[in-house]
């Protein structure tokens, strides 16, 4: 599938006027009515395959992390500190897809570009709040997970329902504050009068690239505050882990490796499946046709990765297969 996407978003994206700052008139930001979205550079014949493929990874989103809230909503043995976090996450999923991807898919039918100034920059802060806190969750995730097997019997103690609602609080009003801020720095400045963005939403850089106002603060706030909000959950989820695979190794034995995996094993796929894609983004070498190697890495960051992980967590999670089966047979049982 993904290679299928990546064939066809090879193709030259439209034409686009050169944006010379030096040339272009500013334009204040009251004054921009609104962008165009130039979206996915697809061949006009495949249009409607490519909707009717992101329709179905949207709906089976949506209605995936919606099955695990419910889930861990009726179900009281699901009730612990790790679907507690599983629950805010699948909430997360849900809004990220829904920031981008129902405007996508509306462009993909009506050809409909433009889109007001007012709703790209609300697009842009929620992507950057929901991924800022899809980053803090796996972080407090893989601190559950460190106590569980480093600290078990220590875990009720530690992992008390004060400190579970403050992470989570925590991560929510962090992610505001960062979201927020970046928003307020970009609001201050004036765009170019070209306002076409050749992506499919409102990404940050893409939006700097239309200013014609001095981006230096912007660039710094990215590079040090963006990387700090960045870096400290990585490290978090790095050093659980280590301290998680020594504990297992210390006294290795069959039975140890089988327990951590069917543990962790869940939240590791969903964290290399998130970093993975971050690091396609901004690690691997661009070729000549960066702008679309950026674009195929945001449809899997923005529509792959939130599909994926209901399937993760429910195909590789016992408990969670055992509610799914509970719920199915008393559905059959009021059918009836």
């Amino acid at each position: 599938m993904i290679t299928t996407i990546s064939q066809s978003l090879t193709l030259p994206t439209p034409s686009i006027p050169s944006r010379d700052k030096n040339n272009m008139r500013p334009e204040n930001q009251s004054s921009m009515s609104e962008f165009l979205l130039l979206g996915l550079p697809i061949r006009p014949e495949q249009q409607g395959m490519f909707f009717t493929l992101f329709l179905g990874m949207y709906l089976t989103t949506v209605l995936g992390n919606l099955l695990i809230i419910l889930l861990i909503r009726l179900d009281s043995r699901l009730h612990t500190p790790m679907y507690f976090f599983l629950s805010h996450l699948a909430f997360s999923d849900i809004s990220f897809s829904s920031v981008t991807v129902p405007k996508m898919l509306m462009n993909m039918q009506t050809q409909h570009l433009p889109i007001p100034y007012v709703a790209c920059i609300s697009q842009m802060y929620f992507f950057i709040f929901f991924v800022c806190l899809d980053n803090f969750l796996l972080a407090v995730m893989a601190y559950d997970r460190y106590v569980a097997i480093c600290q078990p019997l220590h875990y009720t103690t530690v992992m008390r329902e004060e400190l579970c609602i403050l992470l989570v609080a925590g991560s929510w009003f962090f992610s505001c504050a960062h979201a927020l801020l970046h928003t307020l720095l970009l609001s201050r400045l004036s765009f170019c009068a070209d306002n076409t963005i050749p992506h499919f939403f409102c990404d940050l850089t893409a939006l700097l690239k239309l200013i014609c106002s001095d981006t230096s603060l912007n660039e710094l706030v990215i590079f040090t505050e963006g990387g700090v909000f960045a870096f400290l959950p990585l490290c978090a989820i790095l050093g659980s882990y280590i301290h998680i695979g020594a504990t297992i190794l210390g006294v290795p034995s069959i039975k140890r490796i089988c327990k951590g995996l069917s543990t962790c094993g869940s939240h590791l796929l969903v964290v290399f499946l998130y970093y993975g894609t971050l690091a396609m983004i901004y690690f691997i070498p661009s070729s000549n046709n960066s702008k679309v190697k950026d674009i195929i890495a945001s449809v899997i960051y923005t529509v792959v990765t939130p599909m994926l992980n209901p399937f993760i967590y429910s195909l590789r999670n016992r408990d969670m297969k055992l509610a799914l089966g509970i719920l199915y047979r008393r559905k059959i049982i009021f059918s009836k």
